[in-house]
């Protein structure tokens, strides 16, 4: 008994590339990083898994043929891992629309706070600059008191020689 079985008196049909449709590929062998889109999954009477692949849903044998052909056509309830499927309009997703209102969000948040931070730093600087002005005033202010009580005291010596004629 040969291991391998090979017949050469019947001839094999010949393969084309263009027997093929564009999106239409050879059968494969299922596993579990393919999927079923080119290809039915095999049917049984009994319950089958769907084609989703690994995270596929399980379907009957009558709903199976139905939930297939409305898969190609967009509207399958079996959309594959996590639910995504293979919908081309990704951008109209709840969870995308979600994260990309969240990351508007955080960019105006951003926002806000940089122009928060530029006035901050703006009082800031206004500040450091008042109280040098109020040194400066200050500074000026110790050396008029300075002068006034260099000019009190000239004054003074000068008011000591009043009065000695009359005692």
């Amino acid at each position: 008994m040969p291991l391998f079985k090979s017949n050469h008196d019947e001839p094999s049909p010949p393969r084309s590339k263009s027997t093929y449709k564009d999106d239409q590929s050879p059968a494969r062998k299922k596993s579990i990083f393919s999927s079923s889109r080119h290809s039915p999954p095999p049917q049984s009477t009994t319950s089958t898994s769907g084609g989703s692949g690994f995270f596929g849903r399980r379907r009957s044998n009558s709903s199976a043929s139905s939930t297939h052909s409305s898969k190609h056509s967009g509207s399958g309830s079996g959309r594959g891992f996590l639910g995504m499927g293979r919908s081309h309009n990704i951008a109209d997703d709840p969870t995308i629309k979600n994260a990309r209102q969240k990351v508007a969000d955080a960019e105006n948040a951003e926002k806000e706070a940089d122009r928060a931070l530029e006035a901050a730093r703006q009082r800031v600087k206004l500040a450091h600059e008042h109280v040098k002005m109020l040194e400066r005033e200050a500074l000026e202010d110790a050396r008029r008191a300075k002068a006034k009580q260099a000019e009190a005291k000239i004054v003074s010596k000068t008011a000591k020689g009043l009065g000695r004629h009359g005692h």
